[in-house]
């Protein structure tokens, strides 16, 4: 089956491509497992020189690159341009600090020379979503490279183009050839590209039954995987809170990127005291999201990326309206070309629709009314997901309680979430194991060697 790219504001193919043959992928991983020996023994001060190239090239080119994602997943350009550029913060802070982090911790015993270093473990097999097409695959490539890995990308079949450019970006900066190649094979293909002895390692972003299919085969490889999957992100407001930025924060954190982010907030818990004010400050600003050509710089939300994306938003809607929650604004797919879901904001959805417990792809919030802080915690984490959460309040004794009892990866006060290279991204539950980003994405994919070495024996017969 063809991989095909196609515009999703309207329908129209961009370009067809045919998935590699098994003889290829075993070219290329052969390719791979040879640039290994030879990139691994690369000077840091080279790997850095090209990533400091890399990160160059992204800020150069923004305007084309962006415009390559936007015509080919559909967010906003002005969005497009923020992720190439993030890219290109990615590529610099590993290469700035990739030598404190790779640096051999010294540890005292009991008279000997003993340390710990790290070493990378060779072929790492990416598996990428389309939603952040450069974002996703740049937080795995900057610091694999660094550290002296190679990477084969499998990218979401949707967005090949992407895939491609990015590998040419790669060797552009001077990357040696093999250190870094896009697999354009679709989703039953990875199961033979794991499964080759030569590749070490693998890490999946995207939905949970991607991630549950290559952790299985991983762990009876018993290979190394990192999985950053899923998300229900809760986002609470307190009483203290400032109502205005709460709001305003709320409506941005629901549609970053049309809505379709594993940590964009989805459910919207809410002091009973300022509910009312809350839900119609948010209903309006929901309700002011400018929908329509990602082309154009006034567009808040785009086309979601393909046409199965808005059938599954349009089910989930009429399934969480059928078991009673009620449509405050939006709820229907927009009529024309293109894949467009209106801005939609759901209340009363009932613990017992499956709704409830599922991720919502694209821009529909579900607001919930509490009427204290135990019953705010309870709300956020009866969820299987575990990525993140934002809670807004003044109050210390509430920010501590929200820090240490919330069950994620993260917790922003005060702030929406976002992903930073300086700071550990990942969930726990159902959104996955292992993290991305800063020392500790960096070293998931290292092995931490201890060294020993005991002190001569200087004493005469």
């Amino acid at each position: 089956m063809a991989i095909e790219s196609i515009n999703p504001a309207n329908g129209k193919l961009l370009r067809r491509f045919d998935p590699l043959t098994e003889e290829a992928i075993r070219q290329k991983i052969g390719l791979a497992s040879e640039a290994f020996h030879a990139y691994q023994t690369v000077p840091l001060e080279h790997r850095a020189l090209c990533m400091r190239k890399l990160a160059a090239i992204l800020e150069h080119e923004t305007e084309d690159l962006a415009t390559i994602i936007t015509e080919e997943m559909g967010k906003p350009l002005h969005t497009a341009r923020q992720e190439v550029l993030k890219c290109a913060s990615a590529c610099r802070y590993y290469a700035e600090n990739a030598a404190r982090i790779l640096t051999p911790e010294s540890i005292p015993t009991d008279g000997n020379d003993s340390y710990v270093r790290w070493d990378p473990l060779g072929v790492i097999l990416a598996v990428m979503p389309w939603n952040f097409p450069f974002w996703q695959v740049f937080r795995f490539l900057a610091p694999a490279l660094m550290a002296g890995n190679v990477g084969l990308l499998k990218h979401s079949s949707n967005v090949p183009q992407c895939a491609i450019t990015i590998e040419a970006l790669v060797r552009r900066a001077g990357f040696p050839r093999g250190t870094f190649q896009t697999l354009l094979i679709d989703s039953r293909q990875v199961e033979s590209v794991l499964g080759d002895e030569r590749v070490a390692a693998v890490t999946v972003t995207g939905s949970e039954p991607a991630g549950r299919a290559v952790a299985a085969q991983a762990g009876w490889l018993i290979k190394k995987s990192v999985l950053e999957l899923g998300g229900s992100d809760p986002f609470i407001v307190m009483p203290s809170a400032n109502l205005e930025a709460a709001v305003e924060t709320a409506v941005r954190a629901r549609c970053v990127n049309s809505g379709q982010s594993c940590i964009a907030a989805k459910r919207f818990i809410v002091a009973d005291e300022i509910y009312d004010e809350f839900e119609s400050r948010f209903v309006a600003g929901m309700e002011a999201m400018r929908v329509g050509d990602p082309m154009k710089d006034s567009t808040d939300i785009g086309p979601l990326a393909t046409a199965s994306i808005v059938d599954e938003l349009e089910a989930q809607v009429r399934a969480a309206t059928s078991a009673g929650a009620r449509i405050l604004t939006g709820g229907e797919r927009m009529v024309g070309e293109g894949n467009y879901f209106e801005p939609t904001v759901l209340v009363g959805v009932p613990k017992t629709c499956a709704v409830y417990r599922e991720e919502l792809f694209g821009p529909v919030a579900m607001l919930f009314r509490v009427t204290n802080l135990d019953e705010a915690i309870r709300f956020a984490n009866d969820t299987a997901f575990g990525l993140s959460a934002s809670a807004w309040t003044q109050d210390p004794m509430e920010q501590r309680r929200f820090v240490t009892e919330l069950q994620c990866g993260a917790v922003f006060l005060n702030a929406m979430v976002a992903s930073d290279p300086r700071l550990p991204f990942g969930g726990i539950k159902r959104s996955g194991y292992g993290r991305e980003l800063s020392a500790a994405g960096m070293r998931e994919f290292l092995n931490s060697k201890t060294v020993v070495i005991a002190k001569a024996d200087t004493g005469h017969a």
